[in-house]
C-alpha cells in the first residue's frame, strides 16, 4: 500500500491485459504498453530536472495518456496536479499560484491557456505519446505511505479551491476498498467520461479497475448516444454517470432500442437522482444505484446491492469494509434512527491536509472525523440517506427543511424533469421555499395540481412558495447545480 509501484507488478503479471482504450481513437494499451509509456514519462522528467516533492500540473481533455502521467509522477515522487480546464485563466492562475508548478503538461487543445497561466516550462501530451520507443518504468524514489502523490482542487463554491493532498496511502486504500466492497475483478470494463481533473474520473472507478487489471474506456467530452454506444461496444460491467448524463442517455432512441448485456451496472454520483432515472433503468432490467463521496475522502464510502437499492431509493447504504460513517447531532451526539444530523467519515483514503492551508485542515476535522458538511440519516436497517449539505438548509418560520426532499418529491410529479429548491430571503418567514423546476415540455404547467402534490406528500411549512420554471440550471464547473445562483436569481 506505500508507493505507485502496483502498476508495475500488475504488468509484470498480466503483460498482456488491455489496461486502457480510447473511445475515440479506438488505440488500446496493454498493461506492458501502459508500463512503457510512463518510462517514457520517467526519461522526460528525469530530462527537464524535476525532483522528488516538486509539482506537475496537467492541462488537459481525457485522455488514456494521462494515466501514464499519473503513474510516472507516483513512482518518481512528483505531485500530480490536475487542472479543470473549464476554469477561467485568473481562476488558473489563482491555483498556480498556490500549488506553484515546475512543470505543465498540456494537450494542444489547451496548449494557449497553459502558456498564458504559468511560466513554467510546458509539454505537449501528443509530442511524448508520438515519441520512440518505450521506456523503462521503474520506482525512481523511496517514498512513505503518507507522501503526496495528487493534489485535486475542490470545487470552490463557498470560496477559492482548496488543495486536496491524497497521498499514496489515501489513493490506494480508496482503490483497495472499492475492490473489495464492491467485488470488481480483472474481468471489469468501465466507461468513463467522467473528468479526469476530478476524483471522479481518477479514482471512483478507474484506479480500482486498473488495480483489479480490469479496462478503463476513457471518454473526452460527454455525448449522450456515444457514451450509451461505448458501454454496449466494450460490454462494460460497472460506469459511473452524473445524474444529468444519466437523464440525457435514458432519453436517447439507443436507450430505448438496445439490447444490454450481462453483467451490467450503472452508477450515480455527484448529486441526487431523479426518480424517473430509477424507472428507466428498472424498465430495461438494468442494475442501477447511487453513491456518495467526495474529494477529500476516496471518494468512494458506500455499498449497497442493486436491489436493495430499487426498493430504497435515494439510500446510498452501508460503510464499506475499510472506513467508518457516522451521523453527529450538534451537540456531538451520535443521532438516532431517523434523525438528521452531520455526516462524519474515517478511514486511511481520508485526507490529512489540504495544501498550503492550515485553517481550511483544522476545520475539516474533529477528533480524528472528517466532517463532511452533509447532512445525512438512518433508517432502521442502517442504510444511509443523504437529505443535503447543511449550507443548503432551509429555515423557514423556524423549521428545518431540507431541500433534496422537496426536490424529491417535485420530481415525482408528472411532467417533471428536474428541480432544485433554495430558501430566498423573506421578511415574515426567514426563508422562503422556492422551487426552480423543468418542465417537461416547458411552461406553462398546471400549479395547483403541483401544490396539491405536494401538499399529500410534506408538511405545509415545506412546500414551496413560488414555482419558477426555466429551461436549465446553472452549473459550477464540475456540474453541479450552482444553488447560490439560483438562490440570487430568485430574490
Amino acid at each position: 500500500m506505500v508507493t505507485a509501484r502496483w502498476i508495475l507488478n500488475r504488468a509484470a503479471s498480466h503483460p498482456e491485459a488491455v489496461a486502457l482504450t480510447s473511445i475515440h481513437t479506438k488505440k488500446e494499451w496493454t498493461y506492458q504498453e501502459l508500463c512503457g509509456e510512463i518510462g517514457k514519462w520517467q526519461q522526460v522528467f528525469r530530462e527537464c530536472g524535476l525532483r522528488q516533492g516538486d509539482r506537475l500540473c496537467v492541462l488537459s481533455q481525457n485522455r488514456p495518456e494521462l494515466f501514464a502521467v499519473l503513474f510516472a509522477c507516483g513512482l518518481s515522487g512528483i505531485l500530480y496536479v490536475p487542472l479543470n480546464y473549464r476554469l477561467s485563466q485568473p481562476e488558473l492562475k489563482s491555483i498556480i499560484a498556490d500549488c506553484t508548478p515546475v512543470f505543465i503538461v498540456t494537450d494542444a487543445l489547451n496548449a494557449e491557456t497553459a502558456s498564458a497561466i504559468s511560466d513554467c516550462p510546458a509539454m505537449l501530451l501528443e509530442s511524448v505519446g508520438a515519441a520512440g520507443s518505450a521506456g523503462e518504468a521503474s520506482e525512481e524514489v523511496k517514498a512513505d505511505g503518507d507522501d503526496p502523490w495528487t493534489i485535486l482542487y475542490t470545487g470552490g463554491t463557498t470560496g477559492l479551491p482548496k488543495g486536496a493532498v491524497l497521498s499514496f496511502a489515501n489513493m490506494n486504500w480508496n482503490a483497495l476498498n472499492t475492490i473489495v466492497s464492491w467485488s470488481l475483478t480483472g474481468q471489469d470494463v468501465t466507461v468513463n467520461y467522467m473528468p479526469m481533473f476530478h476524483t471522479g474520473g481518477l479514482n471512483a472507478l478507474s484506479l480500482p479497475v486498473l488495480m483489479a487489471g480490469g479496462t478503463v474506456a476513457v471518454g473526452d467530452r460527454f455525448e449522450p448516444t456515444e457514451a450509451l454506444q461505448a458501454v454496449l461496444d466494450y460490454r462494460a460491467t460497472v460506469s459511473l454517470f452524473v445524474p444529468t448524463m444519466h437523464q440525457l442517455m435514458t432519453e436517447t432512441p439507443l436507450f430505448s432500442e438496445a439490447v444490454f448485456h450481462d453483467p451490467v451496472l450503472f452508477l450515480s454520483g455527484g448529486a441526487p437522482c431523479p426518480a424517473v432515472i430509477y424507472d428507466r433503468y428498472r424498465g430495461k432490467g438494468i442494475p442501477f444505484k447511487e453513491g456518495y463521496g467526495l474529494t477529500e475522502a476516496g471518494p468512494n464510502n458506500f455499498s449497497i446491492p442493486p436491489e436493495t437499492a430499487l426498493k430504497k431509493r435515494g439510500a446510498v447504504g452501508k460503510s464499506m469494509q475499510f472506513n467508518e460513517v457516522r451521523v453527529v447531532l450538534p451537540d456531538g451526539t451520535a443521532a438516532g434512527t431517523g434523525e438528521v444530523g452531520e455526516l462524519q467519515l474515517r478511514g486511511p483514503h481520508i485526507i490529512q491536509r489540504y495544501w498550503n492551508n492550515e485553517n481550511a485542515t483544522a476545520a475539516a476535522f474533529r477528533d480524528g472525523w472528517l466532517c463532511t458538511g452533509d447532512l445525512a440519516r438512518t433508517d432502521e436497517e442502517g442504510d444511509l440517506y443523504i437529505v443535503g449539505r447543511s449550507k443548503d438548509m432551509i429555515i423557514s418560520g423556524g423549521e428545518n427543511i431540507y431541500p433534496q426532499e422537496v426536490e424529491k418529491c417535485l420530481m415525482e410529479f408528472p411532467g417533471i424533469k428536474d428541480a432544485a429548491v433554495v430558501g430566498v430571503p423573506h421578511e415574515r418567514w426567514g426563508e422562503a421555499v422556492t422551487a426552480f423546476i423543468i418542465p417537461v415540455h416547458g411552461p406553462p404547467f398546471d400549479e395547483k395540481a403541483l401544490i396539491d402534490h405536494c401538499r399529500r406528500r410534506l408538511g405545509g411549512y415545506k412546500v414551496p412558495k413560488r414555482f419558477i420554471p426555466v429551461t436549465d440550471f446553472p452549473k459550477t464547473h464540475i456540474g453541479k447545480v450552482d444553488k447560490k445562483q439560483l438562490a440570487l436569481n430568485g430574490k
